[in-house]
C-alpha cells in the first residue's frame, strides 16, 4: 500500500495554492504598471530625440538637408525623416500606442516668470510648436542643413519646442527644444515643489 506521503495534493491544497499564486501575481503586475507606463514615456522621448539627431547627423555627414516632420494629426505620433532633394523617406517612428505630442494643461506657460516655459519658447499650448515668431510658418517641420544649422521651410532659423507625455497625466511630461541657428537640442523633464511645476533639464 502507498503510504500517506506518496498520495500528492488534495483538491483543497492545490485550489488554495492556485489562488495565491493569482493574488501575488495580480498585486505584481497593479505594482510594475506606473513603471511600465514612465517607461512607454522616456521610450517617446527617446526616440523623438534620436529621430532629430539622426536627421541632423545625416545632413552633415552627406552634406545634403533632411528635414523631419512631426505628426499628431494625418499620421498621429509620428516621426518621418525625409531627404530633401529627393522626397526619398529614410526613416519613419512611432510613438508607443499610450503616448502623444501633447501639451498638457498645467505645465509652464510664462516666458518670464519662474517656471518658465523650456528656453522660453511657446507659452505650453501647442505640442509642436517650432518656428517661434514666425506667423503662419509650419510648425511641425524642421530642416537640417549640412552646416548643422536648423530651418523652416521658408529658410528662417527655426527654434521651437516638442512636449511628449501620457494624455491627462502632467507628471509624464518631457519636452525638447532646438535652438536653430546651431541645431542644438536639449531634453527637459516635468519635476513638482511643491503645488507648482517646473521644467528641469535633463
Amino acid at each position: 500500500m502507498l503510504s500517506r506521503r506518496m498520495r500528492g495534493f488534495s483538491l483543497v491544497e492545490l485550489t488554495v495554492v492556485i489562488a495565491l499564486t493569482l493574488v501575488v501575481t495580480a498585486f505584481s503586475i497593479m505594482a510594475i504598471q506606473p513603471s511600465l507606463k514612465q517607461g512607454d514615456v522616456t521610450s517617446a522621448y527617446n526616440q523623438t530625440l534620436m529621430a532629430l539627431r539622426q536627421a541632423r547627423e545625416a545632413s552633415v555627414a552627406q552634406r545634403q538637408v533632411y528635414f523631419v516632420t512631426l505628426s499628431n494629426a494625418a499620421v498621429p505620433n509620428s516621426i518621418t525623416i525625409t531627404q530633401g532633394s529627393t522626397g526619398t523617406v529614410t526613416a519613419t517612428y512611432f510613438l508607443p500606442t499610450d503616448v502623444a505630442f501633447v501639451a498638457v494643461p498645467g505645465i509652464p506657460t510664462s516666458l518670464a516668470a519662474f517656471p518658465t516655459t523650456p528656453d522660453l519658447f511657446g507659452v505650453g499650448a501647442t505640442a509642436i510648436d517650432f518656428d517661434q515668431g514666425i506667423v503662419g510658418g509650419i510648425k511641425n517641420v524642421i530642416y537640417f542643413y549640412p552646416d548643422g544649422s536648423a530651418e523652416d521651410a521658408i529658410g528662417t532659423v527655426n527654434n521651437g519646442v516638442v512636449y511628449v507625455a501620457r494624455p491627462g497625466f502632467i507628471d509624464s511630461s518631457r519636452a525638447i527644444t532646438l535652438w536653430g541657428a546651431t541645431g542644438r537640442l536639449r531634453g527637459w523633464r516635468i519635476n513638482k515643489s511643491g503645488a507648482n511645476y517646473y521644467w528641469r533639464q535633463q
